[in-house]
Order: C-alpha cells, then structure tokens, then sequence
C-alpha cells in the first residue's frame, strides 16, 4: 500500500494568474471576477476600501477608534498592543460583503485584522465582539493571535500561502503567490497545464494536470472542504497531491461547536453540517446548488430544491404548512435555519434536517418553528408538530448523538450504538467515537477497539485521538499499528500520537519503516500548529507521553506566553509543576487560575492538595471547603476535605462532611470506607461494623473489606 508523504510547497512562480485563466476560459472568468472568491483580499486602495475612513469614530468597550487618510493611505487610530492608542496603516481589505475588515502590518510580521470592521449593507462601522470586553495583553485582542491573518485567515483567503513562521521569536515571513483566491486557488497551479496548451493547441486535452476536473460528488466536497471546514491542520504546507484528510482533519460534533444534536452553534464553514445531510449521502455536492465560480445560488427560490424533489409533493401548503410566496414556504427556512456570525454574516446549516422540537424539550437545541415564531416556545412547537405531522421519527443519529453528549442516562451506550451504525454518517459516527471520552471510567475498552477497523478514515482518526486520552495506546499498541500504514495522513498521523508513550525499540520490524517515515508527518503536524497554545499544549501532552517532562514544562510555559489567559495549559502546567516538586510555580499558577476565573472548583481542589503537600494543611483545607462549596456533588472534594480534617483532629467536621456527601450517594464505597476507618479510629467500632456491613452488602467478594470486617469484629 502507497503511504502519501510529500512535504514539499510548490513555488509560487508555478501559478501564472486568473487573467491568465481567462484567455482560454472567458464565461467562468466572467462568473468568478467580483465573486467573494475574487474580493476576499486586496491591497488597500480607494477602490477597495468600501468604509469611507473621513475621520469616524467609533467607540466600543472602552476604545475609541478613529478611521482616517493621510498621504493617500489609510489608517485606523485605536488601541494596540501595549493598550495605548496608535496610529496603524490598512495594508489589505478583507472581504466586501456584508463586512469588510481591514488589515494591519506590525514589524513583526504579523498582518492583524482589526476588531472594528464595516458593514458595507447598512454602512456603518460595528464591533465583531460588542458584548466582550478584551484586554490588550490576551490572545483575542485585535493586534494578537486571535486576529491574526498570518495563521487564521490567510490559508483560505489567498493562494499557495506559506506562513513561513519562526517559533524561536514568534515571528512571520509570509508568503502567497496570488493575493485573493483565484482560479488557482482550486484547480492547482496552471504552469504547466498552460505550457501543455499552448504548445498542443487544438489537440490538447486534459490531461489532470489540473485539480477538479470530473470529480465525483464526494470528492468535490472534500475539495472545497479544505477552506469551507472547521478543521485542525496535518500538514506543512497544502498541496494538490492527495485528499482533504492528508491535509487536514475536521473538527467533529462536540460540545460548545455543535448543538448536542449536531446543529451548529459556532462557526463550522459548511463541511461539518453537509456532511451529515442526507443529501451528501445521496452524491449532491456543492455545485449542485452553487454555480461554483461565482459561489451564488442556482436560485433564490424553491426552484434551488425542487431541482431534485417533487414540486407536487413539497412545494405545496399541504407539506409546509405555510402560505405559498411567503417567506416561510421556502424550503430553506424550515430546512437550513442559521446563525448570524462576525456580527452581521448570516450563514445556513446545511445538514438539511427535519425539525425536531422534541430534542429541544429535551435537550434545549433550536428548532425553526419557535425560532421563527418568536412569540412562541418549544412546547408549543412540538404540539404543533404532532397536530400537523404525528409524532416526529426517531431515526436520525441525534436520537444518540444528544444523549451522549449532554451526559444523558446510557449516553455511553447510546454513543457506542451510533459509532456501529454504519447507515448513519461518517462524521456522526465518528463525533460519536469522539464524545466517548466523557466516559472513560465506563466504557469497555474492546468496544472502542474494534473501530480502529473501521472502513471510514473519520472513525480511526477518532479512535484514536481517544486511545490516546484514555492513556491505552501503551497496553493496546498492536491494535494501533496497522493504522501507520494508513492511505490517509491525518490517520497515521493520530495513530502515531496514540502510539507515543510506545517506546521505538518496541515497535515491531514490519511496521518500523512505517513508524519512522509517519514520525515525520507528526513532527510536521506539531509544526504548523506551533503558534497556537492548544498545538503547545498538544507537543507538552507529547512530551510528558515520552517522558520528557522538563520540555513540556518549558512548551506550556511557551503557550503561556501566547496566551496568557489559558486557564486549561496553565492548569496542566501548574499540575506538572506540582508532579516535579516545584511547589512554588505550581501555588503562583492556581493563584493566579482563581483570580482570572474564580469558581473553577476543581481548581480549588487541585490547589488544596498542593498546600497540604507543602505542609499547610489549614490553608489546604480552606481551598477543598471552598471546591466543594463550588462542586457540592464531587465525591472526591468531599473524601479528601474529610480526610484531611480527621487528620489534623477535626473528627466531628470530618463526619459532617461524609454523612452530608452519602445521603447524595449512598453507594459510594470510597465515601463509606473512609466513614468506617474514622468510626474505628474513634473508637466507635460498633457504627464502623455498621459502615463495613454496607460496603459488604455492595461488594461481598471484596476480601479488604472481609478484612475489616474481622479486624472489628475482634476489636469486641
């Protein structure tokens, strides 16, 4: 089996320009030119700058900006890095409608997108965030990483673009060979197909040479689907050779992304909800609905859908319910509601689904018909659709996707018997993989196992990003080899990290050629997310799983820098300072987590234990008091904050607490064990029989408790 490994950028001297294009292709020139394609990037000029920048100003939050020219270029006077006022010149426009932002150079080489943007419909300035108030020093203000062109937009905004980034001074030398997204953008570099043409004239044909040309459905797709997913980066660099899963993975239904029963709730860019549409399934694409050079809808009314179903059928009162030519008959309106992004961009869901009020009762997902009657609620909508329809299938994935994401009674089945399920789609299948990891401490390990034999790459990728937090790659590494041999990057890629506490000498002889050329992939894979503080974070887990606990302290220390408001890289740094017994840096950042957020009680335990390690053990027990007042059902809080007022001779607070937590979980033999030992301790050894009695009750065969039972019963 052939293992894809290119590495390699292809030099921007090899694309020669949509003008180009358009002298033998007028009529797609002619759809693509003025396209959002066309306009996602320019160089500053009055032609471009659609906001008028004639001394606006707007205010937002605290700052006040200023838009401006001077000299025939243009600036915005706002707040930048230092949290001091500026004056920045707009090098580049970014996008024309229905907003435009502007885009700054810092010395660095960091292109920033300013946070003030332009509505270029209603013509006015707006904030992206206006109900978030953003310190200058955090990674999501303007002139820093959240903003920053060079990483987060540039990949899909211009053509063949090498970000060329230094780690060791967070610096930019970025690169693109066309500004905007041009013709080359999609179909590949046009050197040579060029050169073919013009030497063969008339008697050219193609050849291949150029990408999408007579692409399946799937396969086109996946082509767009490298700009229009959310997704994490495999690669180095993007390349023609190879598919959407060489180069990158997509972000799978998940809690805070999606909706639990896998709607959209932050941005997903299209590929994330297509794909789990029936019509994906059925081989329509992109194109069907789009003219895919202007990006336009075919048609702006239910012509768009009835190009495949039956107008009698559908497009009629009898199905929807509506009055024909209002806006509510429209096919769109019921099947693809949206959401409203960067302040004014309203985008669709496209994963095409029929309203489900009742998972709304049940787990406060939208649905259209109380969306759109605003006077209405969810009860009302799910009377009405059963008045109107009956009462709704139960056959879509969401049935078993919700319940095991919101943590529902037998969500780890429910997600075990989706992930099987190979009429659903892939991507819900695998988010099903995914969402696992919530119940790690239930879940049987043979079961997870047997979908690293699936047939689709989503569902091993997935497995194995959960082997790999499930700390099983270790004991299960056979299980995980044959996927080193892959077709596609992004799962050998995974397999790898589920593979690295595996020490090398133990991979076997036949998989070790394998091994070695996929340690290369991984290396480049932890390179090109290297100025994020999640990819810091996923080269410290990386470290710590080979034992190199010293360099995933300096990497978390290094995401700090970038983001000096991650609360979950400096809860793992704090936690590694505490492992490496440098109590100190490890007190500074609980501290430190309390005062950027405070009632994070897990926090408060972690930093309870610590103090108790450092031997202030009062203090220690201020902080597990205050964990449970903030987590009043963790058991765990409750066993150590018990414990540890036994042990510095607060028996009575030490059975206040553990009688409190056992009316909320009577069955916790943790809980009832260190109750019984304190009782023995106490000298009260007839109610401590009474405690190990119920542990016995629970668990007769367990021979500590058997134990004892008879160290008691010879206490009398």
């Amino acid at each position: 089996m052939s293992v894809f490994t290119n590495t390699d950028s292809i030099p921007n001297k090899h694309y020669v320009g949509s003008k180009k294009c358009a002298e033998c292709h007028p009529d797609q020139f002619k759809d693509w030119e003025g396209s959002h394609h066309d306009k996602s990037m320019q160089k500053a000029s009055r032609e471009s700058i659609l906001a008028p920048f004639d001394g606006e100003v707007f205010k937002s939050q605290g700052v006040t900006s200023t838009f401006f020219q001077k000299d025939g270029k243009f600036y915005a006077n706002t707040e930048g890095r230092d949290g001091k006022n500026h004056d920045f010149e707009i090098i580049y426009t970014f996008g024309f409608t229905p907003l435009q932002q502007y885009i700054v150079l810092f010395p660095d080489g960091h292109y920033q997108c300013l946070r003030t943007a332009y509505d270029t419909v209603k013509n006015k300035w707006f904030d992206l965030y206006p109900d978030f108030k953003v310190v200058h020093g955090e990674w999501l203000h303007w002139s820093r990483g959240g903003l920053n062109w060079n990483t987060m937009c540039s990949d899909c905004h211009s053509t063949n673009v090498k970000k060329n980034y230094n780690e060791k001074d967070h610096t930019y030398e970025t690169n693109y060979a066309i500004i905007n997204v041009s013709c080359e953008a999609c179909h590949g570099p046009g050197k040579e197909h060029v050169s073919k043409a013009v030497i063969q004239g008339d008697r050219y044909e193609n050849d291949g040479t150029m990408q999408m040309t007579n692409l399946g459905s799937k396969e086109l797709v996946d082509a767009c689907a490298r700009c229009h997913a959310r997704r994490e980066n495999i690669s180095l660099f993007h390349t023609p050779q190879g598919t959407f899963l060489d180069h990158y993975f997509p972000q799978l239904l998940r809690e805070n992304l999606y909706h639990a029963d896998g709607q959209i709730l932050d941005e997903d860019y299209v590929y994330g909800s297509f794909t789990q549409s029936k019509m994906y399934h059925e081989g329509v694409s992109c194109k069907d609905c789009h003219n895919v050079h202007s990006t336009k809808r075919k048609f702006d009314d239910n012509r768009l859908c009835l190009q495949c179903h039956e107008g009698p059928k559908f497009d009629t009162p009898s199905h929807h319910k509506h009055t024909m030519g209002t806006e509510s008959a429209l096919c769109i309106n019921c099947h693809m509601p949206g959401k409203y992004y960067m302040g004014n961009d309203f985008r669709r869901d496209h994963s095409f689904r029929i309203p489900r009020p009742d998972l709304s009762l049940k787990y406060n997902s939208p649905n259209v018909c109380s969306g759109c009657h605003k006077d209405k609620n969810d009860e009302w909508a799910y009377e009405n659709f059963v008045k109107l329809y009956g009462e709704p299938k139960k056959n879509h994935f969401s049935d078993k996707l919700a319940p095991g994401i919101t943590g529902a009674e037998g969500g780890n089945d429910s997600l075990i018997l989706l992930a099987k399920d190979t009429t659903y789609p892939n991507i819900a299948r695998a988010s099903a993989v995914s969402n696992l990891v919530n119940y790690t401490n239930v879940i049987n390990i043979n079961q997870v196992l047997q979908f690293l034999n699936d047939k689709s790459p989503l569902v091993k990728g997935a497995t194995a990003d959960l082997l790999f937090d499930m700390k099983a790659g270790t004991e299960y590494y056979k299980a995980l080899l044959p996927l080193l041999k892959d077709e596609k990057r992004a799962v050998r890629v995974k397999a790898f990290y589920a593979l690295s506490a595996v020490p090398s000498a133990n991979i076997p002889k036949e998989y070790k050629a394998f091994y070695d050329k996929v340690r290369i992939e991984f290396a480049n894979n932890l390179k090109v997310t290297g100025e994020f503080s999640g990819g810091k974070m996923k080269r410290a887990q990386y470290y710590i799983s080979v034992g190199k606990t010293v360099s995933a302290i300096k990497t978390l220390e290094e995401a700090l820098i970038l983001d000096p408001i991650n609360n979950i890289v400096r809860t793992s740094l704090a936690n590694l300072y505490y492992q490496n017994k440098q109590y100190k840096k490890a007190e500074e950042a609980y501290k430190t987590i309390l005062e950027q957020e405070p009632g994070f009680g897990l926090t408060n335990f972690d930093y309870g234990l610590l103090l108790n390690e450092m031997g202030r053990p009062m203090d220690a027990i201020v902080q597990l008091k205050e964990g449970l007042r903030l987590l009043p059902n963790n058991d765990r809080i409750a066993y150590n904050l018990s414990l540890l007022y036994f042990q510095n001779k607060q028996t009575n607070n030490a059975f206040s607490v553990l009688k409190k937590q056992l009316k909320k979980n009577p069955e916790n033999t943790d809980l009832i064990y260190l109750l019984a030992y304190i009782y023995q301790q106490n000298k009260q050894t007839n109610l401590a029989k009474e405690q190990v009695e119920k542990l016995l009750q629970l668990q007769p065969n367990n021979q500590q408790y058997q134990q004892f039972y008879q160290i008691l019963r010879s206490d009398n």
